[in-house]
């Protein structure tokens, strides 16, 4: 069977659609939300920290407020996605459509991304307002936040397949997420830890993924470049190998 290149577009509209109908949740909301965060994060400190290695407080910030978006609008997206069609039983048209359980895979990822790139994208026009946001590497942008947002919609998918509650849902991003986000250097350089820390912070990958928009962007990186890189794509490849595996034995979705 070849590729179902009009069956994942199918997939892709269905939750383009889908995206629409809670369009206050899924854009307003994260977009009010990174607001407040250059609001204060940005303006109010940043009239008292005038700089951090030499970049303006705000300018410093805004990668690390973009990333915390970015992360969690991908992983809202299929989490939320499976986990409803696990819910509402609609899982099983999936399963019985001529889809491979890689197509499967990238309709949902894809799905995830976009969403990112829409919620990115209105989150750097309020940092224009700002005067937050500028490009050193355009191509190294894209690739760290499509990059990022493939893991984590990847991510999402395992506990979308794992949880059987609304509960469980929000424990990921209340004491994983979130816990990782601001220990990974998002609103500061992880310089102004002590060096027992420091190290700690290396094996976060959340600062990788950091550290690598914030070179995109204002030309400032703490990590090798490589390694950050080589992070996030080796993490899209294990997560991606999981979920295919998770599909292939139907693991909570053939229950």
């Amino acid at each position: 069977m070849g590729f179902n290149g009009v069956g994942l577009l199918t997939f892709l509209q269905r939750e383009y659609d889908r995206m629409l109908r809670v369009a206050t949740q899924v854009f307003i909301s994260p977009w009010i939300s990174a607001f407040l965060y250059i609001v204060v994060f940005g303006s109010v400190l940043g009239s008292r920290i005038s700089t951090i290695q030499g970049v303006p407080y705000i300018n410093f910030v805004f990668p690390g407020i973009l990333m915390m978006n970015v992360i969690q609008s991908a992983f809202m997206s299929s989490s939320s996605s499976l986990y409803f069609a696990r819910f509402l039983k609609a899982i099983q048209e999936i399963l019985v459509a001529p889809f491979s359980y890689i197509e499967m895979i990238l309709g949902y990822v894809l799905s995830a991304v976009v969403r990112t790139v829409l919620i990115a994208i209105g989150i750097m026009i309020i940092g224009f307002v700002f005067h937050a946001v500028y490009f050193s590497h355009p191509l190294m942008f894209l690739f760290v936040t499509i990059g990022v947002s493939a893991i984590f919609a990847l991510f999402g998918m395992v506990v979308g397949l794992w949880a059987n509650g609304f509960e469980q849902m929000s424990i990921v991003p209340t004491f994983v997420i979130m816990p990782l986000s601001f220990l990974g250097g998002m609103f500061y350089s992880i310089s102004m830890l002590p060096p027992a820390f420091q190290g700690v912070a290396r094996f976060n990958p959340f600062f990788y993924f950091v550290d690598l928009m914030r070179y995109s962007m204002i030309d400032y990186h703490e990590a090798n470049l490589w390694l950050s890189s080589a992070v996030v794509i080796g993490l899209i490849l294990a997560l991606g190998a999981w979920v295919w595996y998770l599909f292939k034995i139907g693991w909570r979705i053939r229950e």
